[in-house]
């Protein structure tokens, strides 16, 4: 997909930090937009942004967790616009708990949302995709899904999930030909609120941390604008890489885990304890 003018695109979590700036970079591409987020306050302010971007914009309020609420949507969005050609399965939440210590319903809340909520996209919207003859879908995993650091497990479990599940994806929409294709998306650390909208549970005591200060300390390490990460992801798209490393941080310790896979636990646990 080398111009996204006059394309559909439909994006959760577009309420906030990179949803919001990939639907305004889209519309500025004159893509037409289709808004979600479980955040109704969050996804008015983006739609009022994007008031007079030239394209049409819908919106409605979604949890992704909810399966049949993604499918409705995904049928909406065609009766809406005609088509859909692009999802962008962005919506996540995060959690810093021991092994030990985390709440089973905190880590299944986690999980519904961050991996189950991309499942859900990915099968709803696709076969609307391979119906416009064009279709890209754009799955968020994280730097964290590559490598790990301490009271992160959940988060790991979810984001380590969709790497393998869009990969795989990847692989059999190569071997079918059918018009669609997908990139998984590795941010490193982004400037958006998703540390601070963490759930932090008091069992991050026993590394040494204070989950009153732990949303805040992580945001510190966060170096890429989320205007600047929308515009990598989107171009990934059109250069139709299978994935992309959102910042320098990203890529850095990517390169990292790679050269030292027994090695960097111990530097990064060191580090987060500071």
């Amino acid at each position: 997909m080398k111009s996204f003018n006059n394309k559909v695109a439909a994006i959760t979590g577009a309420g906030s930090g990179m949803g919001r700036t990939l639907a305004q970079n889209l519309a500025a591409q004159g893509c037409h937009l289709a808004l979600s987020d479980v955040n109704e306050a969050g996804l008015a302010e983006t739609v009022a942004l994007l008031k007079d971007s030239g394209v049409r914009v819908t919106h409605q309020r979604l949890d992704v967790a909810d399966r049949k609420a993604m499918f409705a949507w995904a049928d909406q969005v065609v009766a809406d616009h005609g088509k859909v050609n692009l999802i962008f399965n962005n919506a996540g939440v995060g959690l810093a708990a021991t092994v030990e210590g985390m709440k089973i319903e905190d880590f299944e809340w986690l999980m519904n949302i961050n991996f189950w909520g991309v499942v859900h996209g990915t099968q709803a919207f696709l076969p609307k995709l391979k119906a416009a003859g064009e279709g890209h879908i754009i799955n968020t995993s994280s730097l964290f899904g590559l490598l790990a650091v301490p009271s992160q497990s959940a988060y790991h479990a979810s984001k380590f999930a969709v790497r393998g599940f869009t990969e795989s994806l990847r692989q059999e929409l190569d071997m079918t030909d059918c018009g669609v294709s997908a990139t998984c998306v590795h941010p490193g650390g982004i400037k958006t609120a998703i540390a601070r909208n963490s759930r932090m549970d008091a069992s991050i005591q026993a590394l040494g941390m204070d989950e009153k200060k732990a949303g805040k300390k992580f945001e510190q390490n966060f170096i890429t604008t989320a205007e600047k990460a929308a515009a990598i992801i989107l171009k990934a798209v059109q250069k139709n890489d299978r994935r992309v490393l959102v910042g320098p941080d990203a890529k850095m310790l990517d390169k990292l885990a790679r050269l030292a896979p027994s090695a960097y636990p111990r530097v990064l646990a060191k580090l987060i304890k500071r």
